[in-house]
């Protein structure tokens, strides 16, 4: 069955922003072995960068410190009708005076890669910095060969602001990176109205 055709639990849908069975809410106790055993893939890092090996105690201290940093957020992306998260997204960086912040994403299972779920969570993410954080500008950065992460970016809103050469070195080879940002459609609306309207004065 589909997962826009399945439904959350009772108990986890009240803590989730949804969209067509794809959802994000906060980290549970069940989830930190997965995203343990997430941050250390070795394939899936190669799509982000230089993979480095993490250890329990390394784990649990970043997760402490995570938690207790203002300026970061994790969500959870959660698909209905599973128990199990699917991966996560990350607003980090959030800066209240310049409204902006940073965006990074996983998906746990390559069986559930390429199929919208991490354009969905995306989304998600983006309208609570809209939304709930009061943001203008979310930006990212994203390995050049990545065409598939890119992809979902672009779909979600982002547009491609500039090219850093030889900025990563992963997996035995130079590789370029991106720069990818996005801003709250409602303001960038409402000033080109503001500007139109000043200009037919």
């Amino acid at each position: 069955m589909s997962v826009a055709l399945q439904q959350f639990s009772p108990q986890l849908a009240p803590m989730l922003l949804k969209s067509g069975g794809v959802g994000i809410g906060p980290l549970m106790p069940q989830d930190t072995a997965p995203l343990f055993i997430w941050m250390n893939d070795v394939e899936a890092t190669r799509h982000d960068c230089a993979w480095r090996p993490t250890d329990h105690a390394t784990f649990a201290k970043w997760l402490a410190a995570f938690t207790a940093d203002a300026s970061r957020v994790m969500f959870m992306i959660r698909l209905a009708g599973r128990p199990e998260a699917a991966g996560y997204v990350i607003l980090s960086s959030i800066q209240s005076v310049y409204r902006t912040a940073e965006l990074g994403i996983r998906i746990g299972s390559e069986g559930d890669r390429g199929r919208g779920i991490g354009k969905a969570a995306v989304a998600l993410a983006l309208e609570h910095a809209w939304k709930h954080l009061n943001l203008m500008r979310v930006q990212l950065r994203v390995l050049q060969q990545n065409a598939r992460a890119i992809g979902a970016y672009e779909a979600a809103g982002f547009h491609i602001e500039g090219r850093h050469t030889n900025a990563a070195f992963v997996d035995g080879n130079w590789c370029d990176m991106l720069t990818m940002a996005t801003l709250n459609p409602r303001e960038c609306a409402q000033g080109s109205g503001s500007m139109l309207a000043h200009i037919s004065k």
